[in-house]
């Protein structure tokens, strides 16, 4: 169902949630321009208010929740289109944004991942004239205020995926590099600062969604490919063997999507480029199947999910029509970007997960309990970026292979 909709048109911006249950907004672009403005959305009312602007305006940046409260805004592309050095936190006791550290090397479409001791890296990412691509990657310290280089990616890459997983270890995986899109991966480690190569990819792909789940593995789904073709194929990581797998393919092929883990472990993927799409799609890992869920009321891409405490996803903004070129250095966007926001449940129940059998020993065997359903962490959305232009060619569905064991 729709609700208030934001008081300033943007795409390719940033929303977080905010410890008090407020969505922040911030950047993007209106269709025109590049904005500076922010805004906070009250999920009890339901009502967007403008907050103070932030020092650059910027779009296809990264927000960072820190565990002090404060959200850190770092990098994106400014007006004249060459990536930003500069970063910036918000303050939401005083509404008000201030300057912190600049970047060691100024990016857009780069990742931002908060480590468990606090620090935020940031990876990969490109935008400056000449420079489409960057492997190097810096850390914050939010005590500090200061960014410090650590070991740079072994491959150079922008608009790829970065997620936390449950061992502590950062898994980036695909994006668009000096060679085109890429199957590559790798693992950081944040206590020794190094790289590691794992697992590639089964396709190259950019521009996808990255999902961990319930039981430890991740999910990459959709995006574009070699070939610059929207695609519906997805795979499974596991951290365990540092592997991928295939998995079943979605419904309907996208790219520039979002992923939501939602409380019962399911993901809801919601819109994104093959037209755009007003399509949203649940993944149930316990059966690895994807299903159709409920339209959008408008169909976008571009835009920002955010899970909000009630367990209802609210979609913010984005555009409505073709995205403009794709090229690490954009130019101005040709697509009508969106005030719309939506909120609402997907509906999907997931297939529940039968509890092992214990082995029969000389003793009583104990009657097994329902396995609990663990309670997911959120994951942070990722940064729409840019990229080479997609074509919405129909893409064939390929054959699933073998579901991953938990």
């Amino acid at each position: 169902m729709a609700t208030g909709p934001v008081t300033t048109a943007r795409a390719y911006h940033t929303a977080t949630l905010l410890p008090d249950g407020r969505v922040l907004a911030s950047g993007g672009n209106d269709g025109v321009d590049v904005t500076a403005t922010a805004e906070l959305y009250d999920p009890t009312t339901g009502i967007w208010t403008p907050t103070s602007s932030m020092s650059d305006a910027r779009y296809r940046h990264s927000a960072t929740l820190l565990p002090n409260g404060l959200v850190l805004i770092v990098g994106g592309l400014a007006a004249s289109n060459d990536a930003l050095i500069s970063a910036e936190v918000f303050d939401p006791a005083t509404g008000t944004f201030s300057e912190t550290g600049e970047l060691h090397l100024a990016r857009a479409t780069h990742s931002a991942t908060l480590l468990p001791d606090g620090r935020v890296l940031i990876a990969g990412g490109g935008g400056t004239s000449g420079n489409g691509s960057l492997a190097s990657a810096e850390l914050y310290d939010p005590a500090t205020g200061i960014w410090t280089q650590t070991m740079s990616m072994s491959v150079a890459r922008f608009r790829h995926e970065a997620t936390l997983l449950p061992n502590g270890l950062v898994l980036v995986s695909g994006g668009n590099g000096p060679s085109g899109p890429t199957k590559s991966a790798e693992l950081y480690n944040p206590g020794t600062g190094v790289w590691t190569p794992t697992g590639g990819m089964m396709f190259a792909r950019f521009r996808h969604t990255q999902t961990v789940l319930a039981n430890g593995l991740v999910l990459a789904a959709g995006g574009l490919d070699a070939n610059l073709n929207v695609i519906n194929t997805s795979e499974i990581y596991d951290p365990a063997a540092g592997t991928w797998m295939q998995t079943a393919s979605l419904n309907v092929a996208r790219a520039q999507h979002t992923a939501t883990l939602l409380p019962n472990g399911l993901v809801a993927v919601v819109g994104g480029f093959h037209g755009p799409t007003p399509t949203t799609e649940l993944y149930d890992s316990s059966n690895a199947t994807w299903s159709l869920s409920g339209n959008l009321l408008e169909a976008r891409s571009a835009h920002q999910t955010v899970l909000l405490p009630s367990g209802d996803i609210l979609v913010v903004a984005g555009f409505n029509g073709a995205p403009p070129s794709q090229d690490p250095v954009p130019s101005r966007f040709d697509h009508d970007s969106l005030t719309d926001v939506e909120i609402g449940t997907l509906e999907g129940n997931p297939t529940p997960t039968p509890t092992p059998t214990a082995t029969p020993t000389p003793t009583p065997t104990p009657t097994p309990s329902p396995t609990p359903t663990p309670t997911p962490t959120p994951t942070p959305t990722p940064t729409p970026t840019p990229d080479p232009t997609p074509t919405p060619t129909p893409t064939p569905t390929p054959t699933p292979t073998a579901t991953p064991t938990p």
